[in-house]
Parts: structure tokens; C-alpha cells; sequence
């Protein structure tokens, strides 16, 4: 499984290494040079953006908890209610699910990837938030939260970075075969605080996405 997954990351990063030429090597200079933004980012809520600043200030990212959807080395992405929506040519090299307890932007469960071993489906875990990464999928603003029981390492955001650039271009001409519009797009890291800040509390009135994913 290591060899694995240490092949899908090689194959991310040539992928990404082939779109964006001039980021190349860029490794050994940090994540300067390819943490760029492209459309601006929403306004935060101010409530839930004093809620963490705090912690923040203390350099204690936030707990959440996440329900894993998609085992690390799984073929299968599901959504928040369960079903299938595609099957990937390539294994997912985290493991992925959603912070039941939050809605993110497109009106979904905020998402969130869990480095370290693979999870199985279904587990729900209490993990720090160190950081997240924001999306642009048909349009709409998407951030996906990156936890781990660990501060990642450079070397680590980096390939979860470069991994979500090469899942946009990819999601981008599924969307086109399903006649989906929108532009999809990879923006940029952001901190914990900000993706919780835009989000919003998940209540009762939640009867779950209100789009098809």
C-alpha cells in the first residue's frame, strides 16, 4: 500500500509539474511560489471567525470531526448522503469524508481530508485542523479542510495541494461530460480559521445538498 500510494502522489505531482512548468522544483523554495489565489475569497462570518481566533493565536488549530466517506487507496468517491458519485481511475491518496457539524459554501457538509493511515468507511474521528484548501467546482466555492494528528510538513501540503490542482482539471472535464457549466479551479491554501469562518452551523432545516454531485 505505501508503494502505492507513493505512486499516485509521484503521478500527481509529474501531472502537475506538466501544467505548471514554471512551479517546478519549487519544493525546495516552499509552498511560496504555488500557494497563489485566483478569484477572491468570501467575506468571513465574523461570529465564527472570533470563535477561532483565539485558538489561532494560541497556535492550536481546531478540532472537528470527520466522517470518512473515502478510505485512503479507495477507488469510489462517495458524497454526504452515501451514493457513489464517480469512480476514479486512480485511488484517492487520503482519506476524505465531511465535517457533519458544518455546511460548506455550495449549501454540502464542509469537506475535509485526514492525512495518515487509511480509515475505514464510516469512521468518524476528532482531528486538528491545520490548514485547508479552497476549490472552485461549477462556480462555486468548495474549501476542503486538511487534518492530521500532526502539523504537516512542507513537503506534505505541497503534494496535498498539487493533488487538488490535478483533481480540479480533472473534475472540471467530468463536469463537462455531465453538461455541468461552471468553472472549476484550484485557488489556493487558506488557514483552518477562514474555511470554518465561511462556513455555517448545520441545523435541522438541513435535507442535504441541494445540488448533485
Amino acid at each position: 500500500m505505501a508503494f502505492e500510494q507513493e505512486y499516485i502522489l509521484d503521478t500527481v505531482e509529474n501531472a502537475y509539474r506538466h501544467e505548471h512548468p514554471l512551479h517546478a522544483g519549487s519544493a525546495s523554495r516552499g509552498l511560496r511560489e504555488i500557494n497563489w489565489t485566483g478569484e477572491a475569497a468570501p467575506a468571513v462570518n465574523e461570529v465564527y471567525f472570533h470563535q477561532y481566533r483565539d485558538q489561532e493565536a494560541l497556535s492550536d488549530p481546531p478540532v472537528v470531526e470527520v466522517l470518512i466517506e473515502v478510505p485512503r487507496g479507495s477507488f469510489l468517491k462517495r458524497g454526504s448522503t452515501g451514493e457513489v458519485d464517480f469512480v476514479s481511475p486512480l485511488p484517492c491518496p487520503f482519506n476524505y469524508g465531511s465535517v457533519p457539524d458544518y455546511l460548506g459554501l455550495e449549501g454540502d457538509l464542509l469537506d475535509a481530508l485526514v492525512l495518515g493511515p487509511r480509515l475505514p468507511f464510516g469512521t468518524r474521528i476528532r482531528v486538528k485542523a491545520w490548514g485547508a484548501v479552497t476549490l472552485t467546482d461549477r462556480g462555486m466555492s468548495d474549501d476542503k479542510l486538511v487534518c492530521s494528528d500532526h502539523s504537516p510538513s512542507p513537503l506534505e501540503r505541497q503534494k496535498v495541494l498539487q493533488f487538488f490542482h490535478f483533481y480540479a482539471k480533472c473534475k472540471g472535464m467530468l463536469n463537462i461530460w455531465r453538461c455541468r457549466p461552471g468553472r472549476n479551479a484550484c485557488e489556493g491554501w487558506c488557514e483552518a480559521i477562514q474555511a470554518l469562518a465561511r462556513a455555517r452551523r448545520r441545523d435541522a432545516s438541513w435535507q442535504g445538498p441541494p445540488l448533485g454531485f
